[in-house]
């Protein structure tokens, strides 16, 4: 099982092509759920762990993993409240995103699934079912549930007395010029939508949001006819990776094939931030990318953009 994830040229291959692998696994039932593979370093049976004294009570300790310490969370109880009681069979996904390296512990690791984002569905709405799914997918008659592992950390970490403006962005200065530009945001996460906006409304810019990938060429097509061309003006395009319809990497493949928008500056903006994302982004030509989310890092780019289009200087 720890060489599930073995090969860099062996994932790679889904650049562009609007597809997505998830990792399935179970907690103590049959109900399967999955985390998309990029996230994913390594799955592990699960080892002894080290109590940590008043930690939340989804910690269920720490691991030795050669060498290294790694935090491990209990998935089915921070997004249940049920913790995983079996003693034996447990495995540890140990997964990067938002550059930290953190283990979950579950009950069993089944597969890893090849999937179209277009099959991807949001997670149901209201009641505390969906509260933790990102997304919902069917696969072979059944329903794969997608846990919303950002939001499991984020909540763990405010819990346990973290800053949360450490990601939730704004206060940075204006930019000189960038009044005249405007942004197209594409991400289907309300909260990351806005920690974004507000980020480029301090800055100056304007902004145009999107929630997939094929809202956001839709409307980078629909600019491009207009006369005079409504992309005179467009800064950057910011995206998200991960999102249900048409995902960030087949949004830059796609646009990078029309001569209409093929020169717009992309910047992929995404918690996977491991070096499987690294080659993906390469691989689909996006100009830049920047791991979610710090606030000054992401003025930084668009200050930096600017500089490169003479604005400001």
């Amino acid at each position: 099982m720890a060489g599930i994830i073995d090969s860099v040229d062996q994932r790679t291959h889904l650049a562009g092509q609007n597809r997505m692998e998830l990792l399935l696994f179970r907690f103590e039932g049959r109900q399967r759920y999955g985390i998309n593979v990029f996230k994913v370093r390594e799955v592990i049976p699960a080892p002894e762990l080290s109590e940590v004294p008043h930690a939340h009570p989804a910690s269920r300790g720490i691991a030795y993993v050669r060498g290294q310490t790694l935090s491990v969370l209990d998935l089915s109880f921070a997004t249940s409240g049920k913790a995983i009681h079996k003693e034996e069979g447990n495995y540890i996904i140990i997964a990067e995103y938002n550059r930290q390296v953190q283990g979950f512990l579950v009950g069993g690791v089944d597969r890893i699934i090849n999937i179209n984002w277009e099959d991807v569905l949001p997670p149901p709405s209201g009641g505390s079912a969906g509260s933790y799914l990102t997304a919902v997918a069917r696969y072979e008659g059944e329903m794969i549930q997608i846990v919303d592992v950002e939001k499991v950390l984020a909540e763990v970490q405010r819990e346990s007395g973290a800053d949360p403006r450490t990601t939730d962005g704004g206060g940075v200065a204006p930019a000189v010029g960038a009044e005249d530009y405007k942004v197209l945001v594409v991400d289907d996460s309300r909260m990351a939508l806005a920690q974004i906006q507000r980020t480029l409304d301090d800055l100056g810019l304007r902004v145009v949001t999107k929630n997939n990938g094929r809202e956001a060429l839709e409307q980078l097509k629909s600019w491009a006819r207009e006369e005079p061309s409504g992309l005179h003006d467009l800064l950057m395009v910011v995206s998200d990776i991960e999102m249900p319809v048409m995902d960030g990497y087949t949004l830059t493949a796609r646009l990078r094939e029309d001569e209409r928008i093929a020169s717009v500056y992309v910047l992929l903006h995404s918690s996977l931030s491991g070096v499987f994302n690294t080659e993906m982004v390469r691989r689909v030509g996006a100009d830049d990318f920047l791991a979610k989310f710090q606030a000054d890092e992401l003025a930084d780019r668009v200050r930096a953009r600017l500089h490169a289009l003479g604005v400001g200087v």
